[in-house]
């Protein structure tokens, strides 16, 4: 059974009075959220290789398979499950069956349990000598001194075996004290249960502290008019900065597809962009009313005629590609055209009604078109590069509509909590904080207006063959596999060289004003040392490295012992600031370095900050699954949850930056 966890609908956002496009080839098929199951890790890298949009949300289960949400088209779907992927059913699978070997040794890795706002729960990573064929089942006693039991999942990556761990924490019933893992084949370890995430406790907020600042999603026009205020409110503590590489805007050249699909079928598309005057055009094909006429394109005004050949008796004969070439070859049109998809185009085209163009861009006409500027708040009483550094930077993916309130939720917090609150005064004392609400300022305002299920940028490098309107929310380039650390192009997995994949990483390292924005700042404010990309959704919270060559499973050079000790004592004292806002708890299986939790990401920011210039980089993935006490079972949030739930994760996860902030305050360098 298909499970959709949300459909992509605008949540508390107004749609736009603009209506939307008339039905027909040239409309993009309708998006789902969907969880999809694969066979193993390595059926999921052949997804993500095929352009799957795969989310973080990513789930081991009991049978060796694993789980994943992803956005898919119905056609897209189609075509996953001819690569293996199903459709997940409603239940987990049983676990996988294998044979009885001679006995294993078995270690437990870690055994933690967690307090949430829906009771404990229980966390057992484990490792067998029999590796992945080992079945390992934990045992604990509850609170009446019952046993209770739970099977543990194998996790390979790669072809590599990590490991065993719970799909997901299990309900514990109470705090439990000891845990035993055995197998099938006789192995048995015991471990002693301690409590997670254990870190350094926040400040406990003074009297009076404010905080509660963000009351809906925002769109980029918004986010920045929100940070100007502060700039205006709090002048003496901040400054405005304006990133120097201009983005592409929510902008896109005008088209119409001309003719029946796909043999009979042209695709015309404006020179200009459609707010600069390819709205304005229009095309029609024309029946001279007479024989042996040859193919001629004539332009009035902004009409372009096609007057189509005709034969001996006066019937229509110019087939598509003659008309594509054409309408290319006359001068003064302001468009040029192609067949459809590489079709040859030899079939005989129909006369047609002049058809306008069109950019089929939704938003109010008061949402700018231009290239935009994106911009930067800095915070602290001494923004001389003396301090320690933190940049914080959000919506690199366009649709995660929470991240940005997370940012000004922090900003909000740490300015006027600076007169009335010590601990925040000594924040801003003695650290330097950058903070970006929006990154992808154009795929932010698409997902708001147009396709709420937009990850990438507005920048369409297709061929014409991949660019017919019907493909248009396939375009851009995926911002956070655009960087050079770990890229595609030096050969890791992570990341897509197909224009319309969900994480597709440009023509090029650094090819997008979106990248380069946020490395700039690296470059220009040396004193930065911590940085935070807020994502959603999944609740993970991560560090490099973040990518691998699949051949051997070859990661990034990894942090020395006493700097993955940091990476994880730091994440511990964060995750404790965002569990004390209303209990979410980041799981400890999602806690750590990417290509260990998660995936590879070639080509994504926080490896480039690290490994280029020595900056602590961090991910947060907000949007922590959620218990549902009645299915005992937990349920994912989407990108775009009703707001309600929406705020409460800005609310605990700018606790948490606010907590890196106090990291950073902290500061002793260990390189």
């Amino acid at each position: 059974m298909l499970i959709v966890l949300t459909t992509f609908a605008a949540a508390n956002f107004s749609a736009p009075s603009v209506a939307a496009p008339a039905g027909g080839p040239a409309d993009p098929e309708p998006a789902s959220l969907v969880t999809l199951s694969v066979p193993d890790r390595t059926a999921m890298e052949r997804l993500a290789g095929a352009g799957a949009d795969l989310t973080e949300r990513m789930r081991p289960q009991p049978d060796g398979s694993v789980q994943v949400d992803a956005v898919v088209t119905p056609s897209q779907l189609a075509a996953y499950q001819a690569l293996g992927a199903a459709l997940a059913p409603e239940t987990p699978p049983p676990p996988k069956a294998t044979a009885t070997t001679e006995k294993d040794q078995l270690v437990v890795e870690r055994a933690v349990w967690f307090k949430s706002r829906h009771g404990y729960f229980l966390s057992v990573e484990a490792s067998s000598s029999a590796g992945e064929a080992a079945t390992l089942t934990v045992t604990w006693k509850g609170k009446d001194g019952s046993p209770r039991r739970a099977p543990m999942v194998a996790y390979v990556d790669a072809g590599a075996y990590l490991g065993h761990q719970f799909g997901d924490p299990v309900p514990a019933g109470s705090r439990p004290q000891w845990v035993t893992v055995t197998s099938a084949a006789g192995g048995t370890a015991e471990a002693k249960v301690k409590a997670w995430p254990d870190g350094e406790r926040p400040d406990r907020a003074g009297p009076g502290y404010q905080k509660d600042f963000v009351t809906q999603y925002m769109p980029p026009a918004q986010l920045n008019e929100r940070i100007r205020a502060l700039h205006r409110r709090f002048p003496k503590l901040t400054e405005l900065i304006t990133l120097p590489h201009a983005t592409n805007g929510y902008r896109r050249h005008a088209q119409a597809l001309i003719g029946t699909p796909p043999a009979a079928a042209v695709v015309v598309t404006s020179d200009a962009y459609g707010s600069d005057g390819g709205n304005d055009l229009a095309v029609e094909l024309a029946d001279p009313g007479a024989p042996g006429r040859a193919l001629q394109v004539t332009v009035n005004g902004k009409l372009i005629t096609v007057s189509l050949a005709t034969d001996g008796s006066g019937a229509p004969i110019s087939t598509a590609a003659q008309v594509a070439a054409a309408i290319s070859a006359t001068g003064g049109t302001g468009v040029k055209a192609t067949t459809y998809r590489a079709d040859p185009g030899a079939a005989v085209m129909a006369p047609a009604p002049p058809t306008r163009l069109s950019d089929f861009l939704r938003a109010p006409a008061d949402v700018p078109r231009a290239p935009a500027r994106v911009l930067a708040l800095r915070i602290g009483a001494h923004r001389d590069g003396t301090r320690t550094g933190v940049l914080a930077y959000a919506q690199e993916h366009a649709r995660e509509w929470v991240t940005p309130l997370v940012v000004v939720e922090a900003a909000e917090r740490l300015l006027r909590n600076h007169a009335r609150d010590q601990a925040t005064r000594a924040l801003l004392e003695r650290t330097d904080v950058f903070l970006v609400p929006t990154v992808n300022p154009d795929g932010a305002n698409y997902s708001f207006y147009d396709f709420n299920a937009q990850r990438k940028n507005m920048t369409n490098h297709c061929p014409p063959q991949q660019s017919d309107p019907a493909l248009r929310n396939t375009w851009g380039v995926d911002v956070n596999r655009n960087y050079a650390a770990g890229s595609l192009s030096d050969g890791y997995a992570g990341a897509s060289a197909n224009c319309q994949s969900g994480t597709y990483a440009g023509p090029g390292e650094h090819s997008e004003p979106e990248s380069r924005n946020v490395m700039w700042l690296a470059q220009t404010y040396r004193n930065i040392r911590f940085a935070m990309n807020v994502h959603s959704y999944g609740g993970y919270f991560m560090w490099p490295p973040g990518a691998y060559k699949l051949a051997g499973r070859v990661t990034l050079p990894r942090p020395t012992a006493q700097q993955e000790a940091y990476f994880l004592r730091s994440a511990r004292t964060i995750e404790e600031a965002i569990a004390a806002e209303r209990g979410t708890v980041t799981w400890p299986q999602q806690t750590g370095p990417v290509t260990d939790v998660l995936y590879s990401a070639a080509g994504n920011s926080a490896d480039e900050l690290w490994y280029d210039y020595g900056v602590y980089g961090w991910d947060f993935e907000v949007g922590a699954d959620l218990w549902n006490p009645e299915t005992r079972a937990w349920e994912g949030v989407g990108f775009q949850p009703p707001f309600a739930e929406g705020h409460a994760e800005a609310m605990e996860f700018a606790s948490g930056l606010i907590s890196l902030v106090g990291v950073a305050a902290d500061f002793r360098d260990l390189r």
